[in-house]
């Protein structure tokens, strides 16, 4: 068994790390017949380091940034051109704030949907499920501009995902999850920050507080309710089967989590019929 978390000390191979997961993309682009990798440049470290990767494996003339501003942080926009011109990769704008408020609009109103008995009657939070279902469709619209782009540009899509936010359950499904390749997909958030070091992603990309843009002012660890260090050290925690050195609090927080968003990582149910 492993030694209890606070008695590790972490260390990351930073340069295997990014050697490793460049030349893997360079073989999912080779293999797939695209032309050029297509992801979301948040403004934010994971997408900053996959954008990296990417162009570190494939070359920079093979990797297309796309900005979404959806009544975003203008500093967003702002440091997110900044990780295009570090890496000398192509970037486009794509404005989704308009088609945002023009796809609410165009939804059925609560009062139309209860009309039909579709609203729960017990413990509705009527407001908690509005407000979700609005930040949901952000991360959507992202994905469907991206898969486009993708289409046209014979492309493949590149999620920025990590294992710490993927184990909680921290992305939205058909959305920021809705993707072609997770390149990142098993470094937790320390092993994405020492990486992005190592491969020089903008240093006011690394510091910036990271946030899924999904309204003014969110930051993932307000809404995580830990900091990204006390969850990595839960997760690796359990990974080695001894949660001694963990707080209880911050235990049975992580693994609430982990167990309600298991349908998230699980694949789809099917039906199969019997012969």
């Amino acid at each position: 068994m492993r030694a209890p978390v606070s008695e590790q000390t972490v260390t990351v191979n930073a340069e295997s790390l990014a050697i490793q997961i460049a030349g893997w993309l360079k073989k999912r682009l080779d293999e797939s017949g695209a032309r050029t990798f297509v992801l979301a440049l948040s403004g934010g470290i994971d997408s900053a380091v996959v954008c990296g990767l990417a162009a570190q494996g494939a070359g920079s003339d093979h990797v297309l940034g796309v900005i979404m501003p959806s009544a975003s942080n203008p500093d967003d926009a702002v440091e997110a051109a900044k990780v295009a011109a570090a890496f000398g990769v192509k970037s486009l704008t794509v404005e989704l704030t308009s088609l945002a408020r023009s796809f609410h609009a165009a939804m059925p109103t609560e009062t139309a949907l209860d009309a039909l008995g579709m609203l729960p009657r017990a413990n509705a939070n009527i407001d908690g499920r509005r407000h979700l279902a609005t930040a949901n469709m952000r991360p959507r619209l992202r994905m469907t501009t991206l898969y486009y782009i993708a289409n046209m540009a014979s492309g493949i899509v590149v999620g920025t995902g990590n294992k710490s936010e993927a184990m909680i359950g921290y992305f939205t499904k058909y959305g920021d999850g809705g993707v072609d390749l997770l390149p990142i997909i098993d470094l937790y958030k320390h092993e994405v920050r020492a990486v992005a070091s190592h491969i020089s992603v903008p240093q006011s990309v690394i510091d910036r507080p990271p946030s899924a843009g999904l309204w003014q002012g969110q930051t993932d660890e307000d809404e995580i309710g830990l900091t990204y260090d006390q969850l990595d050290r839960a997760l690796t925690a359990l990974e080695s089967e001894d949660t001694s050195s963990i707080d209880q609090a911050v235990m049975e927080r992580v693994q609430s989590l982990h167990e309600g968003s298991a349908h998230k990582r699980s694949p789809i149910p099917m039906f199969l019929k019997q012969t």
